[in-house]
């Protein structure tokens, strides 16, 4: 706002009083919200000025006639009389917005904030006689951007999950500059909502923190504990008089504190968390913007109570998930390491070997055998663990424990006699404590069982602390798969050695020497070998100086497959020495196979018969339904026989004709099963015929032996398709030489 010349004339005009010029001052002044004073003079007399101006400055109304750095001296020290020179001596206005000075006497000063306009005033000739100051305050605003900063920095602090305390400390002591004759503290509530925990307070006295640290929710337990109580705020201008203080009000007076108004801080559905106190040190009530102020920290406080608690739940569950992953990888990681053990006492002796130290610092293993109990492991954290066991009580006691858990089936908890009966005294008198063995204090004994039957008992000794039930439902859980594996382990071991045996008897034990050729072949029977396989080879001589010789492949696994392979096998040999023609030879076979009354009895086959002359081999071969026989060439060339032939085992009737090939040195015969080229990757591409002419013409010597062509095809199937495979695969070479 500017004034005009042209109304604010000269003190020393004489056609105008200064009487009319202060009544012009009051009609455009008095009235108004904002500050306003008249200076005349180079010494700033205040001429004129209206309520505003001493309500703002803190002066006694209508005290003017004299400088104003001697009515208000504490503007000199902050530059305004120095401001006021300048206008009146150069006449350019200053302007300044957010000014900040400190008004009032030594003691009663306050801080304000204003919005200033500085402008010189001139008489009739246009001579500057003195200046006039406008001004609005800007406090209350200045005061509300200020909180507002510190309530956007309070969320930003809760949004990057800020310690709890860091946030309110850092709130209280925001506001305590803010207001300083406030002083802010804030309780959290107990989970159960009965009691209040501190939370901060920094202005507080460290004894008066410590003593309601812990008071009780409840009506009349001073400001907070009853706002707690109500779930409304608690007004108490004055805790000398008021009953909700009694009991407390030795304690306010001994930390200072006057007047406290305490606001409930809940969540979003109503729920308590804790307490907004502002304390006065003289009895006080609050005024409006107080209420406004406390209602809203008390939101923000609520906020970072909430999100601190979200966090702490979330680092809980974290730390619950985290201990239940562990808890899962060691009884994962432990039961892989004992169902490798591919023998019964070796998996037991695994389990001992895993459960130290994680469940228990010693351990011991007990089996049933031919009705007599033996212990089969001991696994101890240290040898003063291991020490336990050369106790007598201590054994004597266990093997006792241990018979029980093998009758009973159930798991047993407990503490041998020796520990639980001797006190301190007497366990440093005690024979074992002589040679430095601990005391025992927890056993657990579990059972080892499976099908139904109890075979042995897992023992957890523990000479340094409890056993709780967490380790032992670790121990049983392991147990329990311990138990099964060991169980798997007899039974595969019996299977697979029985297996082997079985089809070992199918094979030849060895391949014959033939004059002129070399001979090779691998068998390789699919997953662990628990079964027969129906995949065979048979190499064998004939009367007339000649050979017979077949690859084949029998529907099915197991005991039907060994016995289909067998029939298959031995019909060959017995109609070869009596036909003197492949044809007849596979006519036999299959109708050995429709007479049979098992069904699905269908047989793959190639057959053929061998002959040496002076410069080569001869072969005379019959396919049936198998995977095309291959021809390698001394040269590297791969030349399929696809003659057409059904399954055998179909019906009484064959077809095809026997294939005459000749073998040169250097050529050979290759014949595989549908195993090696129906091999898949992990992918699932077959590895197929293309594959296996690539391995054979692969073969880096010019005249590779028999082995090196079946080494070939071998390895070529284990990098395509790894080791495990779900079918059985059979090669058989035959090179002429």
């Amino acid at each position: 706002m500017s004034i005009s010349p042209d109304r604010l004339v000269s003190p020393t005009e004489d056609s105008r009083s200064a009487l009319p010029r202060h009544e012009e001052y009051e009609d455009l002044f008095d009235q108004a919200p904002v500050i306003f004073a008249a200076l005349s003079g180079p010494r700033h007399v205040l001429e004129a000025a209206n309520p505003a101006f001493f309500d703002a400055l803190g002066g006694a109304r209508g005290r003017t006639g004299a400088p104003i750095g001697e009515l208000f001296p504490e503007l000199g020290p902050q530059g305004v009389l120095d401001r006021l020179d300048t206008v009146y001596r150069t006449g350019t206005p200053y302007r300044n917005r957010s000014g900040r000075l400190v008004l009032g006497a030594p003691g009663a000063e306050r801080e304000g904030y204003f919005d200033f306009t500085y402008e010189p005033r001139r008489d009739a000739d246009g001579r500057i006689d003195g200046v006039v100051v406008i001004a609005v305050e800007t406090t209350p605003y200045h005061h509300a951007q200020l909180l507002a900063a510190e309530q956007r920095l309070l969320l930003e602090q809760i949004a990057r999950d800020a310690p709890l305390d860091e946030i309110l400390t850092g709130m209280a002591r925001a506001i305590e500059e803010l207001s300083p004759e406030l002083i802010v503290s804030v309780l959290l509530a107990d989970p159960d909502g009965r009691h209040l925990r501190h939370g901060t307070g920094p202005s507080l006295p460290d004894f008066y923190n410590e003593t309601i640290d812990g008071i009780a929710v409840g009506p009349d337990v001073g400001s907070c504990g009853t706002a707690a109580y109500l779930r409304a705020p608690v007004i108490v201008s004055d805790i000398a008089t008021d009953p909700r203080w009694d009991g407390f009000q030795d304690l306010a007076r001994q930390a200072g504190v006057a007047a406290c108004w305490s606001t409930p801080i809940l969540d979003s559905e109503g729920r308590l968390l804790g307490t907004f106190a502002m304390y006065h040190r003289t009895p006080k009530a609050p005024e409006d913007k107080d209420v406004a102020l406390s209602a809203a920290f008390a939101r923000v406080t609520a906020l970072a109570i909430e999100r601190h608690r979200a966090v702490a739940a979330e680092h809980a569950a974290q730390e619950r998930e985290k201990a239940a992953r562990e808890d899962l990888a060691f009884v994962l990681d432990a039961s892989t390491a004992i169902t490798r053990e591919p023998h019964y006492f070796e998996c037991l002796q695994c389990m001992a070997r895993l459960t130290v130290p994680t469940l228990a610092p010693l351990c011991t293993v007990h089996v049933l055998e031919d009705g007599r109990t033996r212990r089969i492991a001991v696994a101890a954290a240290s040898d003063a663990a291991e020490s336990l066991l050369a106790s007598h009580a201590v054994r004597d006691e266990i093997d006792t424990a241990v018979a029980r858990v093998l009758a009973c089936g159930t798991t047993e908890t407990g503490r041998p006699r020796r520990s639980a009966e001797t006190g301190p005294d007497q366990a440093r008198d005690h024979p074992d404590a002589a040679v430095g063995r601990p005391a025992v204090i927890d056993y657990a004994c579990v059972p080892l069982s499976t099908r139904g039957r109890t075979f042995g008992v897992l023992t957890l000794l523990a000479p340094d602390r409890p056993l709780d039930g967490h380790v032992i439902a670790l121990a049983e859980e392991l147990a329990r798969r311990a138990a099964s594996s060991a169980d798997n382990a007899h039974q595969f071991t019996d299977r697979v050695r029985l297996s082997r045996d079985l089809q070992a008897g199918l094979l030849p034990p060895e391949l014959p020497s033939i004059p002129g050729a070399d001979l090779a072949a691998s068998y390789h029977p699919a997953g662990e070998g628990l079964d027969v396989g129906g995949d065979f080879y048979d190499v064998f001589p004939l009367p007339g100086d000649r050979w017979g010789l077949m690859i084949g492949d029998v529907c099915g696994r197991g005991a039907p497959a060994a016995t289909t392979t067998g029939m298959v096998r031995h019909t060959a040999r017995a109609a070869a020495r009596l036909l003197d023609d492949p044809a007849a030879v596979v006519a036999a076979i299959n109708d050995a196979l429709t007479e049979s009354t098992t069904e699905d009895n269908f047989v793959s086959l190639v057959y053929g018969e061998l002959r040496r002359t002076a410069a080569h081999l001869t072969l005379d071969l019959m396919r049936a339904g198998h995977v095309p026989p291959l021809v390698r060439r001394a040269d590297g060339t791969v030349e399929e026989l696809a003659e057409p032939g059904l399954l055998l085992g179909i019906g009484p009737d064959i077809e095809g004709a026997p294939c005459h090939i000749e073998l040169s040195p250097g050529d050979s015969l290759v014949l595989v099963t549908d195993g090696i080229t129906e091999a898949r990757s992990p992918d699932g591409e077959l590895f197929d015929d293309q594959r296996l002419v690539a391995a054979l013409a692969a073969v880096p010597t010019a005249s590779p032996t028999a082995r090196a062509l079946v080494h070939s095809v071998t390895a070529a199937v284990t990098a395509f398709a790894g080791d495990s495979t779900p079918d059985d695969q059979a090669a058989l070479v035959l090179t002429a030489t």
